[in-house]
Order: C-alpha cells, then structure tokens, then sequence
C-alpha cells in the first residue's frame, strides 16, 4: 500500500519540481585543446623535455583532465600521403607533447599516479617504414606508408586488404619533465655513448619547441633533450600494456611534476617493429593522484592494472621462435658500434636476446608472406601493429629465446 501511495504522490509532482541534474557536476575538469595546424602554431604544445618548459595549466589531484594531443609526427600525413610523402618529414618534429600540467600539491621527490580514464581515437592514422629506422632497417631501407581509417572497433586499409586490427589503444608518449640534476646527467651518459659509437640524440635547435626555451637563441637551447628516447621520467615509453584503466606511477623531478601525453598509439604489437604503430591523434582523458615521498623509491615508471593484459590476448594466434642466429660474415646494426669482428664471423650469438628477437621476427614475416599473401613491406607493417615479441626464457645459454606472437583475430574478424 505504502509503494502504491508514493508511485500516486509522483505521477501528481508538477515537472517544475523535479530537479534538473543537468548542470550538476561532482568532479573538476582541467582541459588543455590543440591550438593550430601543428606544435609550431600551438602554445599548449612542445617537443623537447627541459625543467623551465611553463605549464599550460593546472589541475588538483583526482580532477579529470583532457588532453588533445598530435600524432607522433605532427600532421605531416593524410588519409592520401604516398610513399614518396616520406621524403619531406621533417624529423626535427617528431614527438609533439601536450602539456605540460602543473599537479598541485606534487613536490620533488613525490610519486604521481597517472590513471588513463580513456583515450578518444581521430578518424585517421597511419603507419611508416622511415628509411634508417626501425628494427629491421638493414633489411627495409625503402619507405613505405599504410594509412588507416579508425573506429573504436576495429582500424582498416586499402593498404592492407583483408585485415582489421583491434582497437587496443594507449599513449605511446606520457611523463613527467625531469628536474636539473636529471638533465645534466642524461646528457652525460648520453653523449658518452655516443662518443663510444652509439646511437644517442643530443640537444638539437632545429624545430625545437617551446622555441623561447629549445629553439636557437632559447633560454636553455643546449640543454634541452629529445622526445624520442624514453628515460626515467617515462616518455616515449611505446609499451602496449598501458591500457584504458590502467595506472602509471612517475618519480616527480621537479614540483608540480609537469605531466604531459602525445604520440597515441591505436594498437601496437610488443616491439613496435617498423617503428610506428597505428600512430593517430586522440583525446588523452587522465586523473592523478599524489603519493608522497614515493617517488624516491622508483627507478623508473611503474604500471598497474587488472585484467587489461588478459583482454588483449588473442584466441587465436601464430608463433615462432627465434635464438641468436644471425649467419657468418653478417654484421647487425646494433651490435656495430661494439666494433668487433668476432660477433660478424659467428653464425650463434651468446645469450642475445636482439638477436633472438631478429631471428623470431624474420620468421614470421616469412610466414605472413607465404600463408597470407603479403608483400614483405606489409608483413613487416603488420609485425609493428599486431605481433608481439615476447621473452620465451634467458637461462638455456647460448640460446636465449623471443618468440613472436601473431594474433590472427585480424584476418577479417572485426570486418561487417
């Protein structure tokens, strides 16, 4: 009776008052857009790591904070890009960031944890082969392009007939600035391997933004390192398993931490191969929380997540297998700053995971070719976005073991 009297005393509440939730909120919102056609024109953007970069804004522990951030290569591709469109990338570019925002409350030495909320995929994305990079660049030295048209289900090319890779999507790119101390010890060790015949970045003006801080003649142009490499203050980190949902926890450097996002990966495989992913613009949706004192028990940026890993196996999938074999008389690029001509004149490399990693991967790009009908351009794309190199074991000397994993869930299982 009790039920009946309530559902009667509300079909007869005039609507004026019923309240309308329309306007209620019960979270902040700190939002940081894009600005312009490119980093250049954009003042919420930058695309080399240095202490005096001024944040964009601000925001309190646990407001949600939204960042539209670039793809890796700041729009220097369409839908329509060629080949041939590689020739004029301007490198200088890479890695625009988003940011950076001031956490408040966050000192040095603090831990910030970063939850990724949500990522909200552009329309567009592609994948390259850049002649002198990638993991197989010996053997790939040509450019290449797919362009991928994106969904939040599934991401297709004319370029790649017959596959649909799965939205697995994550932040290729996200950290904080490093403080002083940092900087000068990175570029330290940096440019002492590159004077040993290493491959390191050093600071470098050219296309160097916030241009008043980075560019020629900026307040700190000769200190102010590269985006590409991934450090201790995260960055360019390129790791899959950092999924809607998951939380990465920083070492802050500096107060305020300086957290930024950008070169939004769709989906990656393990390794990044070619050396791009599905690489796209996105709208980064983040919340932070401050851990105090934490920071100084981390070396480098943690994850933590639940089932994230678990829903991005495949039920299907193809292996091999590698160790380090590579062939007498082959000399692998990264073993040649070493300069030694004992590793070119073996056939079997000793305890090599690179190696082994080359080996597996060779593999299955034979395989991808021969049982799916690929050219090898494409196979080695399709390695990048949709096959994961894994650690099989590091004991069984010499023989180290990386297998490569093919999800096969992307031969038309997300196709209508």
């Amino acid at each position: 009776m009790r039920i009946l009297y309530f559902l009667v005393l509300a079909l007869f509440i005039p609507f004026s008052a019923i309240a309308d939730t329309t306007d209620s909120k019960w979270m902040s919102k700190v939002e940081v857009t894009k600005k312009g056609a490119h980093c250049i024109d954009d003042p919420n953007c930058f695309n080399r790591y240095h202490p005096a970069i001024p944040p964009v804004a601000r925001a309190n522990p646990g407001d949600i904070i939204i960042l539209h951030s670039r793809d890796a290569l700041d729009s220097q591709f369409t839908l329509d890009s060629i080949a041939d469109d590689l020739a004029t990338v301007d490198l200088g570019l890479v890695h625009p960031m988003t940011g950076p925002v001031y956490i408040n409350g966050a000192k040095r030495g603090d831990a910030l944890e970063v939850e990724l909320v949500d990522v909200i995929p552009d329309e567009y994305g592609y994948t390259v082969i850049v002649p002198g990079f990638g993991f197989l660049r010996d053997l790939y030295p040509d450019p290449y392009i797919v362009n991928w048209k994106l969904t939040r289900v599934g991401a297709v090319s004319d370029g790649m007939p017959g596959i649909t890779i799965p939205f697995e999507a994550f932040p290729g790119s996200i950290g904080v600035l490093p403080g002083l101390p940092e900087v000068e010890a990175w570029k330290a060790r940096e440019a002492n391997l590159a004077g040993a015949g290493g491959i390191a970045l050093a600071p470098a003006t050219g296309g160097a933004l916030p241009a008043a801080v980075c560019g020629e003649g900026g307040s700190h142009a000769d200190d102010c390192l590269r985006t590409i490499p991934p450090r201790e203050n995260g960055g360019n980190m390129d790791v899959q398993q950092m999924q809607i949902g998951t939380k990465i926890i920083f070492p802050c450097f500096i107060d305020g931490c300086g957290l930024f996002t950008g070169d939004v990966h769709y989906a990656q495989g393990d390794g990044e191969v070619s050396g791009t992913a599905v690489e796209m613009g996105a709208i980064n949706v983040l919340r932070t929380r401050i851990l105090k004192g934490k920071g100084r028990d981390l070396d480098m940026p943690v994850t933590v997540g639940d089932d994230q890993i678990r829903d991005m196996e495949p039920t299907r999938y193809y292996q091999t297998l590698g160790i380090p074999l590579k062939g007498a008389g082959v000399a692998l690029p990264y073993h040649a700053y070493l300069g030694s001509e004992k590793l070119t004149n073996l056939d079997n490399l000793s305890e090599d995971l690179t190696a082994a990693a080359r080996h597996a991967l060779i593999q299955m790009i034979d395989y991808i070719v021969r049982e799916h009908g690929l050219t090898r351009e494409q196979a080695y794309i399709l390695c990048s976005v949709a096959v994961d190199l894994r650690v099989g074991q590091v004991v069984d000397v010499p023989n180290f073991i990386v297998t490569a994993v093919l999800n096969l869930n992307v031969f038309d299982k997300y196709r209508d």
